[in-house]
């Protein structure tokens, strides 16, 4: 079990992030505005909520996969990154790939919240990579 760290939360018209169950890893966010998502774009919906965590940590916005296997809504830039320095609102941007424009109300549950852990390195520039099995192959280069 690792230790519950404290985030400050401020809520304006929306709801507090939870866990759906005990076993959850992200914690539901919100819409706090009607929004409708045309099919094939992509809208900003505002969550109302503003945190802020300690130094350390990172909040990933992701998609509810409900959302994505029923109607083709996900989270167009996922995970979207929340840097434990930023104060504004979370808002998150949605993309609808389904045939049919999607209707956001506000209290909907659109995204999960997951908070990690940031490591920080130290970059050493260097002028050769030491050299693996893979080399510089990508992108399907072991296989599909």
């Amino acid at each position: 079990m690792t230790e519950n760290l404290d985030v400050l939360i401020q809520i304006n018209d929306s709801k507090m992030p939870i866990m759906a169950t005990p076993g959850a890893a992200g914690y539901d966010l919100c819409a706090s505005k009607a929004v409708t998502i045309k099919s094939g774009e992509f809208e900003k919906v505002p969550t109302g909520i503003r945190i802020s965590m300690p130094m350390g940590l990172e909040a990933q916005v992701r998609p509810r996969s409900g959302l994505a296997a029923k109607n083709g809504v996900t989270v167009l830039n996922a995970p979207g990154t929340i840097d434990s320095d930023y104060r504004g609102e979370i808002s998150v941007i949605l993309i609808n790939h389904g045939k049919e424009d999607f209707v956001i109300e506000p209290g909907m549950r659109i995204a999960q919240l997951v908070f990690a852990q940031v490591t920080k390195v130290n970059f050493k520039q260097v002028d050769f990579l030491d050299e693996t099995s893979r080399g510089e192959g990508g992108f399907g280069s072991t296989g599909v």
